[in-house]
């Protein structure tokens, strides 16, 4: 079964089981982004995440949120803001499937974008299983933003597919560069590939194998191939705009770039730390995936996040660079 990408086209062109009728769908009013929230996701669940909420309301007269989760941790919330700030806010009472609750809000057309600091691998079959995926994508990829040396790279995958064959990373890279280039506006993106070496051969059998598949691999935006690349390339930038690599190598490589940050600062001081919070690229709809230890902070600014992106239509671009149309529930 496939229906239109979210985002892309007439909201009322699209329906899912289980949704309202296609004229009582609701629509947020211009500049709003009405983001679904998890409140069961992450280590200090529902505590951190209710102040991840209230502080991401807070700051975002314009922001709507819809509450999935248990009610005393929604109406946490609820009590914490005015009155008038209050009808900014919707809940969805559950204490149990939260992930996949916040997804069919985005589905049902209830919400814009999900945010998650729940379990990844949970989070991630719920939004394939309620918003689809894009033709190709058997497995959906985490893209990450972090800053370099030469300005910011994006980081795929972090953590979605640890474990994944030629074909999957192939799709990433295309996924990687369409995000560069919608979302960081880089042009012709130079994709690299993750590994232990630059010389040829390089690497395991994976890492073996990818380069003269994606030296031939047509890429979008007028994106290119651009070698293999080492870790010390991630924070330099020169490189390489997308490093690709499995989720694995990709997770540890984040965290362990982020705690540097965080102790030293990035690579240039005048630099704005990207949120820590990954884009999940792939699935017919907005996703955004924290750190399951992702602080009060943390998950505001991925509730901005998320906001921004949709805002910024920023899934359609990404849709559009690859010339998807439908998403796929097979």
């Amino acid at each position: 079964m496939t229906r239109p990408i979210i985002g892309r086209v007439a909201p009322e062109r699209w329906r899912t089981i289980g949704a309202t009728a296609p004229g009582q769908r609701t629509v947020g009013e211009p500049g709003t982004a009405r983001i679904a929230v998890d409140l069961l996701g992450g280590d200090q669940a529902p505590a951190v995440v209710v102040d991840g909420a209230l502080r991401a309301a807070q700051a975002d007269p314009a922001l709507h949120l819809t509450l999935v989760g248990p009610a005393e941790a929604a109406d946490a919330i609820l009590a914490a803001l005015d009155p008038a700030d209050r009808q900014r806010i919707s809940t969805t009472i559950t204490t149990s499937g939260t992930a996949r609750g916040a997804a069919r809000a985005v589905a049902q057309g209830r919400a814009d974008a999900l945010v998650s600091a729940g379990d990844t691998g949970a989070t991630v079959l719920s939004a394939a299983r309620e918003l689809g995926r894009w033709p190709g994508v058997r497995r959906p990829a985490l893209a990450a933003v972090l800053p370099t040396a030469a300005g910011r790279i994006v980081l795929l995958d972090v953590g979605s597919s640890v474990d994944p064959d030629e074909e999957t990373l192939l799709v990433h890279a295309g996924l990687g560069a369409a995000y560069a280039s919608a979302v960081l506006d880089v042009k012709n993106p130079r994709v690299g590939l993750l590994t232990i070496g630059t010389e040829p051969g390089k690497g395991d059998r994976l890492r073996r194998a990818l380069p003269p598949l994606l030296a031939a691999r047509p890429l979008p935006a007028g994106a290119s191939y651009a070698g293999l690349v080492e870790g010390g390339d991630v924070v330099l930038g020169a490189a390489a705009d997308v490093v690709v690599t499995d989720g694995f190598t990709g997770n540890i490589l984040l965290k362990g770039l982020e705690t540097g940050y965080a102790l030293a600062g990035p690579p240039l001081i005048s630099q704005e730390m990207p949120p820590r919070a990954a884009v999940l690229l792939g699935v017919g709809g907005t996703v955004v995936v924290c750190h399951g230890a992702a602080s009060g902070s943390d998950l505001a600014a991925g509730i901005a996040h998320a906001a921004d992106l949709h805002r910024r239509a920023s899934v359609a671009a990404i849709a559009d660079l690859l010339r998807y149309s439908e998403v796929s529930h097979d």
